[in-house]
């Protein structure tokens, strides 16, 4: 492909396209990123707070030596265990604590002190916190270990909730992404759903409405109704249908402000089978981005605005599939707000439009890996809104199979 070799030797820019971002490039590769300053600090820092009962431990002891007898460095003894008692295995722990106490009794036995009545008091006092060091040490690991439970309770619910899809489905390169915006949040109220059918790959991303185990509640009935419906519906229209009627039953079964509020942005596409084109059904939602083989990015905007898949009750207006061309080569991205909502400490939104125009990817993961490294930057990592992507790549002949290695 000589144009596109072109392309890229030109530095991935189209005429009169804005200067590119360093964070993104032409098919640029996740793991040749350095990586960023504040994560080098944070494992330096870690670094040092692990050594840290031992740095208490040595400074205490010079201290000892080189001050005259009356001075005393029993705060740093005390704070060595304590310390290493959130840091450090049970048995680290119970070593410093050991550690501590036989430099008290060695330097205090080669001054010549340890039968006065303050040394006596002193050495108690260093035992005491050793022994509260260890029990505190046995709380925080039973925490820990819930903790992980927890983790891993919460991934078992996003893999059965939202599995990952087959790297190639039909023929179709395939990939997403889900980022929480909460910290160790593994689900929110963001969705996606991939099904192969007799009329081609199906494909929704969505939005709940609303936070927590509620919205949890509500993407596992959309994806359920989705999958049923994407095989047994002839049209994408009917499975926007059936999803609005799933919805409307859901609602009748919750209480307060939900059972009259509740709502789903989503957007639903449909690849038909050796036909290049893509039909879109968009009930609110931000509308997807196809991004060609030469570089160039068009918005796939919905021509009639429709509500929300739920709120059908304030009104009937009949699902109209919208058809573009889909050529080989050619990526759909499909997102939820999270990614559109993200801001930079100016207040200024993310715009996938700017900085992706004119770039190309070679891989939907790719996309996908580069696309959520650059709005963590841009947000400076911590974002308002959850984040779910899904992209789809139609090869174009000629081209061999590969498989992404993130």
């Amino acid at each position: 492909m000589e144009d596109e070799g072109a392309y890229a030797r030109a530095g991935g820019r189209l005429p009169g396209d804005p200067v590119p971002d360093p964070g993104l490039g032409d098919d640029p590769q996740p793991l040749s990123f350095p990586a960023p300053p504040p994560r080098r600090r944070t494992g330096y820092g870690r670094t040092f707070v692990h050594a840290l009962p031992v740095l208490l431990i040595v400074i205490a002891i010079l201290y000892d030596i080189f001050t005259p007898r009356y001075f005393t460095a029993g705060p740093l003894y005390t704070a060595a265990p304590l310390v290493a008692a959130p840091l450090y295995s049970r048995r680290g722990t119970a070593l410093t604590g050991v550690a501590v106490v036989a430099a008290v009794i060695g330097l205090q036995l080669g001054k010549g002190v340890i039968h006065y009545v303050d040394s006596l008091t002193e050495l108690i006092t260093i035992a005491t916190v050793a022994v509260l060091a260890v029990l505190v040490n046995g709380m925080v690991r039973r925490s820990s270990e819930r903790l992980v439970s927890v983790r891993e309770i919460a991934e078992a619910a996003q893999r059965a909730v939202l599995p990952q899809p087959a790297e190639r489905i039909a023929g179709f390169e395939i990939a997403v992404c889900y980022e929480a915006a909460q910290a160790d949040a593994f689900i929110g109220g963001d969705l996606y759903a991939v099904q192969d059918s007799a009329r081609g790959v199906r494909l929704i991303v969505g939005d709940v409405r609303g936070k927590g185990m509620g919205a949890v509640a509500a993407v596992a009935v959309v994806i359920g109704a989705f999958r049923e419906a994407a095989e047994q519906e002839a049209t994408l229209e009917a499975v926007a249908q059936r999803l609005e009627r799933a919805l409307a039953r859901e609602g009748t079964r919750r209480d307060g402000l939900d059972a009259f509020e509740g709502f789903t942005t989503a957007v639903l596409a449909e690849l038909p089978h050796g036909d290049g084109t893509v039909r879109i059904v968009n009930r609110g939602h931000p509308p997807p981005l196809l991004l060609y083989a030469d570089g160039t990015l068009g918005p796939l905007p919905a021509r009639e605005s429709a509500l929300p898949l739920g709120m059908g009750e304030l009104g009937v207006w009949p699902d109209r599939a919208e058809e573009v061309a889909f050529p080989g080569g050619a990526t759909l991205l499909l997102y939820t707000d999270g990614l559109t909502e993200a801001r930079d400490v100016k207040g200024e939104f993310y715009d996938p439009q700017r900085r992706l125009a004119g770039r190309v990817f070679r891989h939907p993961a790719t996309l996908l890996d580069i696309l959520a490294e650059d709005v963590r930057r841009h947000s400076g990592g911590g974002m308002a809104d959850d984040m779910a992507l899904l992209a789809v790549r139609r090869p174009r002949r000629g081209d061999h199979d590969h498989c992404h290695e993130p």
